[in-house]
């Protein structure tokens, strides 16, 4: 029999759930250890760890001589990274003798780094691509090993988007490490494809509040991009924060002038909010103080007081 292809295998949440299923299930494969992000320790990979009788391992630096010395000892024939969080350098993307690979929601060179999936819908792109390429020095730099892209369509929100790239990404993860086992790859420098690519930034607390002097196309675009699971987005009526997670646009709806952020009408399924350039229809909101909202009133990007409580959470938490 065959030497079966040992992986070391770095990763978190459900994409590194489906994805481990899929090599464990492979009996040429067999995963020497699981490295989980040290802040989380994902409990569901803890779990199939020790149901598997596999090694479960995390840190706060994968780079450091103690880490690099123990992978040493495991002496693994490809590391493969799923939803890690930290940075590879150079002396341990070398480690393994196949080296490194690593399975990005984005369609590489474009799409670099991180929220990939909201960014996607933000910039109201008609497609979103999985990628798996081998680990360089760079974020996100390497050869592309593999690739494939998805229809966006207007009934897509972040959650449909992440539905199809937790199993997007566990089939392309497990269909690469094959190519590799197979010696059936042929690398794609992503340089060929673009000289520049482009970057996403991390997006963080703050970014999620809702600007209403845009387009109706970008309101519908932001509000779908990190709706649930997302922190959704939000904005302000007479102090009260609103939670919204669901506009539609409004087929055929006229340019013209107004107030954008105040709700100017009735639909029937929720407020018309003026915007921009036309209206959307506002379907979904909440608050914590379950504000009803009404025609005439005015949503805001900013609250006009604050409460001493709030400056308390942000000097203090």
């Amino acid at each position: 029999m065959d030497k079966k292809l040992q992986i070391g295998y770095f990763a978190d949440g459900p994409w590194g759930h489906n994805a481990f299923q899929k090599i464990i299930m492979d009996k040429s494969l067999e995963i020497k250890f699981i490295c989980v992000r040290n802040e989380h320790k994902d409990p569901i990979l803890v779990d199939l760890g020790k149901k598997n009788n596999i090694d479960v391992l995390w840190t706060d630096n994968i780079n450091s001589p103690e880490f690099i010395d123990k992978m040493k000892k495991y002496d693994v024939d490809l590391f493969a990274s799923m939803s890690f969080n930290q940075i590879f350098k150079p002396e341990m993307i070398n480690l393994p003798r196949l080296k490194t690979i690593n399975c990005h929601a984005g369609k590489l060179p474009f799409y670099r780094g991180r929220n990939i999936l909201n960014w996607a819908l933000i910039n109201d792109e008609k497609e979103f691509g999985i990628t798996v390429h081998y680990v360089d020095e760079g974020i996100d730099t390497g050869d592309i090993i593999q690739q494939k892209t998805y229809e966006i369509t207007d009934e897509d929100d972040y959650n449909s988007l992440l539905e199809r790239a937790y199993i997007g990404c566990a089939e392309i993860l497990y269909k690469s490490i094959k190519l590799i086992q197979e010696g059936n790859v042929t690398p794609i420098c992503q340089n060929t494809i673009d000289e520049v690519g482009m970057y996403c930034g991390m997006r963080t607390v703050g970014d999620e509040i809702l600007d209403w002097n845009q387009s109706s196309r970008d309101v519908f675009n932001f509000v779908r991009a990190i709706t649930k699971p997302g922190p959704c987005a939000r904005c302000y009526v007479n102090d009260e924060e609103i939670i919204i997670s669901k506009v539609r646009m409004i087929d055929k709806a006229h340019v013209y002038k107004g107030i954008p952020g105040q709700i100017i009408g009735k639909g029937k399924n929720g407020f018309y909010v003026k915007t921009q350039d036309t209206f959307v229809e506002l379907i979904e909101y909440e608050s914590e103080n379950n504000t009803k909202l009404r025609v005439g009133d005015r949503l805001v990007s900013v609250r006009k007081q604050v409460k001493d409580k709030e400056y308390a959470c942000v000097y203090n938490c």
